[in-house]
């Protein structure tokens, strides 16, 4: 084959040399715009994993690069005066220049013909020249050929929020060290590690408002880099910081982070004589992932790799198949890295959000933002750092130094850390997640209820929560969902209290809530949100508006009597959920219910004092609330579920819920349960692992109130995350429960952790499952020692 290479960087050379690897009658030619062996930029960091990967793949430059590399395994976060260390991360680092002359190198002895000092205008004109059979476009962040051909590859670039700068400075640290300095116009911080034996590089970054509000657009290129020597000259023990972009002119060496993601990779072009030839984005023309997670030229490699092996595969006359495989590989692998790359991103953006956590919080917080370090990972990186912050963590909570069970070697998991809240303490951050059963007859809960919330209390979560419970008979959402709007509903929902509280030391909490215009449907495993075949009761909501337009009942607009009405009917519930000995109330205000009804504009189109403003909309359901929190033993704790998100463009954002947040916690909520969804049936959700505590991230840490994380969560180790890092106080799990009720136990198990209380009654099956799990964990160790 004749391959031409655009873009002399790490994907265009990688590729060639592994090309000629493959076959040495394949002819490779990479084309670069700047000189012989010069190159910009200052160093770049690899994992220990992606070393692997390049080991495999071409054994003598890794070992070439391996040499050359500053090996650290250690991380430091220096804040408000602190520094935390922690350890055993496996970075590796090189400078550009340094890694680009190994790759020139190794092309030219293996026959790769390398052209400098042409800047490509035409690839067309350049495939035909060389008469290549494939064009790999591997020309930067700002790639022309994506550029030319974006109608084909479909590109989405999104320019992120904070200016930085790369810098580099003769000061060799030690560490991969991250650096926060307030200034009095917010938060800048560094990204500094050591590449070679005499440089590390240096990142400055800034949220975009806070660089401008700091001068700098205005400063000459020398006087923005002496900002930055004087903003962290603690650091930098007397050394400048050194900038090698001296072509560019005042702040132009400050740019905001372009995050790419083109939705093909492959454009085939016709050329003279009708020969078909393919261009292939490859490295920063096809993908970018932010700097904070270091792995823009790790997945320019690993393009390399994967292309060079599918053709390999395939041969030159299934070159088609080929690179539909290597576009479907790639994006896929390509796309979790920049979800990660995302969420760090994202967070040092938003460094004021965590600023006032506590140092050691605040360095968890980031060790973890791209959530694919969790927190038994980081136990794996670094037994002893872990353990220090499950001590602090700990004592936090409120646990004296010498709690029981955290003798010497060992230490309180997060999601075993108590939890106070007004006069109530929960043993755990595990809440069993309210989910419809719709096993009630009139409203009444019985036997199933009752064996339903009792063997979840018993399974070891701190708190159980039953299902939406209804306040009038037309608030259901289907005939078989409970209710309180009477005495007889009371003293069946005191029963099972009274069994949750003699059987366990699990709390158990009510949630009130009213259908709207999502009520009269059929049973959940019937028809969900279809009307009843027969004996519809009529629906109200804040608006006429059907949720299932065609199919649903219209429901009429709330009137002010019909508003007086409903307030009542809670008021009245929340008595007798009180008298039924319910320790904890949470008013639902989300999913498209009623309350949640007025709160989004989808689904609110009021034109009177209820409508209009997100301060009108909400409103009603603040009045509902002042006037339940009245009614409600001062004592026991209430929160508020909301749909932080409707995923439906008009609809709730999440920075409306921190808004939203921010208006129950001063009309006296103690915790928000950050849902999402359901307002809508044209909401288009972003499903994965745990995907909806940013929410709770945002409305805790902007927001100033406590709140329940939910979605998703299904490991103990999810649990242990999201507590440790500060992103919820607890988390609520609903499926994971439907399908095991002690599954509390079962993690603790599993962790290792235990002295989890299971009930006496249990206690020989605790053993016989510690037992079991000992077995097969020592199984698998002899297996892994074997191979």
């Amino acid at each position: 084959m004749r391959v031409l290479c655009i873009g002399g960087g790490p994907a265009g050379l990688y590729f060639g040399l592994l090309m000629k690897l493959q076959d040495p009658r394949n002819e490779v030619i990479v084309v670069e715009r700047n000189r012989p062996y010069d190159t910009f930029g200052w160093g770049v960091v690899f994992s220990d994993a992606t070393m692997d990967n390049l080991k495999e793949a071409d054994p003598v430059s890794a070992a070439q690069i391996n040499e050359a590399f500053n090996h650290w395994d250690d991380i430091d976060v220096h804040i408000g005066g602190r520094t935390i260390r922690s350890g055993g991360h496996g970075f590796i680092g090189i400078g550009r220049k340094r890694l680009l002359n190994i790759l020139q190198a190794r092309c030219e002895a293996l026959g790769v013909r390398l052209v400098f000092e042409t800047d490509v205008t035409d690839d067309q004109a350049l495939a035909e020249q060389y008469e290549a059979d494939l064009v790999i476009a591997s020309d930067g962040i700002n790639s022309r050929i994506r550029t030319r051909y974006a109608d084909a590859f479909q590109p989405d670039i999104d320019t992120r929020r904070c200016r930085f700068v790369w810098l580099g400075t003769r000061k060799l640290f030690d560490a991969f060290t991250f650096a926060f300095e307030k200034t009095e116009h917010g938060w800048f911080q560094a990204h500094a590690y050591r590449f070679d034996d005499n440089t590390s590089t240096f990142i400055v970054e800034a949220p975009e408002e806070v660089w401008q509000a700091a001068g700098i657009e205005q400063m000459s290129q020398e006087e923005g880099v002496a900002y930055c020597e004087r903003l962290f000259a603690r650091y930098l023990d007397g050394h400048k910081l050194i900038s090698n972009a001296t072509h560019l002119r005042g702040s132009a060496i400050w740019i905001r982070f372009p995050r790419v993601i083109c939705q093909h990779w492959v454009h085939w072009n016709t050329l003279a004589g009708g020969r078909r030839v393919p261009v292939v984005l490859m490295g920063d023309a096809a993908h970018t992932a932010h700097f904070s997670i270091g792995s823009g030229t790790k997945l320019a490699l690993e393009d390399a790799i994967d292309l060079a092996a599918e053709i390999g595969d395939a041969g030159a006359a299934r070159l088609p198949e080929a690179l539909a495989r290597y576009e479907a590989t790639r994006s896929v692998e390509v796309l979790k890295i920049q979800n990660a790359a995302r969420n760090s991103t994202e967070w040092f953006e938003n460094v004021a959000r965590y600023a006032e956590l506590a140092p050691e919080q605040f360095a968890y917080s980031l060790l973890t933002r791209s959530q694919r370090i969790s927190h038994e990972n980081l136990r794996l990186r670094d037994a002893g750092y872990v353990q220090g912050f499950e001590h602090w963590l700990a004592r936090a909570a409120g646990m004296p130094a010498d709690a029981a069970g955290m003798g010497e070697g060992k230490s309180l998991p997060p999601m075993f850390t108590p939890y106070r809240v007004r006069g109530l303490t929960l043993k755990n951050r595990v809440v069993v997640s309210p989910m419809a059963m719709y096993s009630c007859v009139d409203g009444v809960p019985g036997d199933f209820h009752l064996v339903h919330l009792g063997a979840r209390a018993m399974g070891g979560a701190g708190m159980v929560v039953a299902e939406m419970t209804c306040t009038a008979p037309d608030a259901r959402i289907t005939p078989g969902c409970p209710g309180l709007w009477n005495d007889a509903q009371r003293d069946a929902w005191r029963r099972i209290v009274d069994f949750v509280h003699a059987n366990s030391d699990a709390r158990i909490a009510m949630q009130l809530g009213h259908a709207g215009r999502k009520g009269s449907t059929q049973l959940g495993w019937q028809q969900m949100d279809h009307p009843l075949p027969e004996g519809n009761w009529p629906l109200q909501s804040a608006s006429p508006l059907p949720y299932l337009p065609g199919i649903s009942q219209v429901p009429r607009e709330m009137t002010a009597d019909d508003m007086a009405r409903v307030r009542d009917d809670f008021v009245a519930a929340a008595r007798r959920a009180a008298e039924a000995g319910f320790d904890w109330l949470e008013l639902h205000c989300a999913h498209g219910y009623l309350l949640s009804s007025f709160i989004s504009p989808l689904t609110n189109q009021r034109a009177d004092a209820y409508g209009g403003s997100l301060e009108n909309r909400l409103r009603y359901p603040l009045e509902v609330f002042r006037a339940v929190r009245a009614a409600w033993p001062q004592e026991r704790p209430m929160s508020v579920r909301i749909s932080a998100h409707d995923w439906v463009e008009g609809g709730i954002t999440p920075d409306d819920a921190v808004e939203i947040a921010r208006a129950f916690k001063a009309a006296g909520a103690d915790m928000i349960d950050c849902s999402s969804g359901q307002v809508s049936p044209d909401q288009a959700p972003v499903y994965g692992r745990m995907y909806q505590t940013p929410f709770a991230d945002r409305v805790r840490n902007e927001a100033g109130i406590a709140t329940i994380a939910v979605g998703a969560i299904f490991e103990a180790d999810h649990v242990d995350s999201i507590i440790a890092a500060g992103r919820a106080d607890l988390c609520a799990i609903a499926r994971p429960h439907l399908a095991d009720p002690a599954w509390t136990l079962h993690e603790a198990a599993r962790l290792g952790w235990r002295e989890a209380a299971w009930p006496r009654q249990y206690l020989a099956g605790k053993r016989q499952y510690e037992t079991n799990l000992e077995r097969a964990a020592a199984f698998e160790a002899q297996a892994a020692a074997g191979k």
